[in-house]
């Protein structure tokens, strides 16, 4: 018998950094975001061999080891072994033997927030093998604390939640870790036009999101009005975002997009650089009227707004700098489990 799950990866449109403590917690945040057609795959064999065995298919990469209550938490499998050790020690508290399998659509570092749809997608189907009573606030709030509690990795809130719920989501984030997930109805001829307009540029390049958000955070301890300023600006951008498109108004995506861009520079250091600057302004030249960088920044993916047939030259234009367009459809659906016998 085969569990299998599977978590769509999120684009970013407004608001992003809002969602990192301690901004969120002083200040409260708002991010609009939707899922698309990239994933992050879990298939999880039970075994009767007493091992655990952790394996990346696609890279190679393999991990055993001996069926135990707690694994260190280190190495290429940090996330799988989070997993693992908070569902032993929260639902069955006994050691599992199993073999684990995992694939994702995008690159670690690409800003799309790899690792947390990683973490739902692992979560999902130790739910669904388990039988465990959670719901999707559940899963959602559980992979955050093993990714920001448990292993200590530093990061916001939207990428769980995003993960696990699926489609155009505007989020809330407030203090003591509360979340409220407000779905958006868009009209599928909306999230097509959208989705056209909407060039999705890989860099061909990874970044540590980690320094660059623990630099944001440390801006808001230490009381940088220009930071905080900008964070404030991101969240009217959320907003103004949301409104843009549930009227249908996708011509103002374009300077949604600047406003979010040139404020977002202003958090911290290391969010943008001279090939990004680069990319940004070639991508302008040719035809799109706004774009962003997803996730932290610092590299990875970037999205620009391509009105009419000005995708074609946008995507053109930026092919010199060796990257990749990357075409996606936006998703209903969040974290998905099933269970096979094939």
């Amino acid at each position: 018998m085969y569990i299998r799950s599977k978590a769509p990866l999120r684009l970013g449109l407004a608001g992003g950094g809002t969602d990192v403590s301690p901004y969120s917690d002083l200040y409260g945040g708002a991010i609009l975001n939707a899922t698309i057609s990239l994933y992050a795959y879990t298939t999880i064999e039970p075994t009767e061999d007493g091992n655990i065995t952790f394996e990346m298919p696609d890279s190679g990469v393999r991990e055993v080891f001996p069926a135990t209550e707690e694994l260190i938490p280190e190495g290429p499998f940090i996330l799988h072994k989070g997993v693992y050790n908070r569902i032993v020690r929260d639902f069955v508290h006994k050691p599992l033997s199993f073999r684990i399998a995992t694939h994702v659509d995008a690159p670690a570092g690409s800003g799309l927030g790899t690792s947390s749809t990683l973490v739902v997608s692992l979560l999902g189907a130790f739910v669904e093998w388990l039988k465990l009573p959670l719901g999707e606030y559940d899963i959602a709030q559980l992979a955050y604390r093993i990714e920001r509690i448990d292993l200590n990795m530093a990061g916001g809130k939207q990428d769980q939640y995003a993960a696990t719920f699926g489609g155009f989501n505007f989020m809330e984030f407030y203090a003591e870790n509360k979340v409220i997930v407000n779905p958006l109805r868009i009209r599928r001829h909306l999230q097509d036009e959208l989705a056209h307009n909407l060039l999705l540029f890989y860099t061909q390049t990874s970044r540590q999101s980690a320094k660059i958000i623990e630099s944001q955070a440390r801006n808001v301890t230490e009381k940088k009005s220009d930071s905080i300023e900008a964070m404030h600006k991101l969240k009217e951008q959320a907003i103004w975002m949301k409104e843009a498109i549930l009227k249908g108004e996708l011509g103002k995506m374009g300077e949604i997009l600047n406003f979010g861009w040139e404020h977002k520079k202003r958090m911290t250091q290391g969010i943008t650089n001279a090939l990004l600057d680069d990319i940004y302004e070639t991508a302008l030249s040719a035809g799109a009227t706004g774009g962003k960088v997803s996730g932290a920044g610092g590299g990875g993916f970037m999205s620009f707004y391509c009105p009419g047939i000005s995708r074609y030259q946008v995507e053109s234009a930026l092919m010199k700098f060796g990257g990749q367009v990357k075409r996606y459809e936006f998703t209903q659906e969040g974290l998905q489990t099933w269970r096979s016998t094939n």
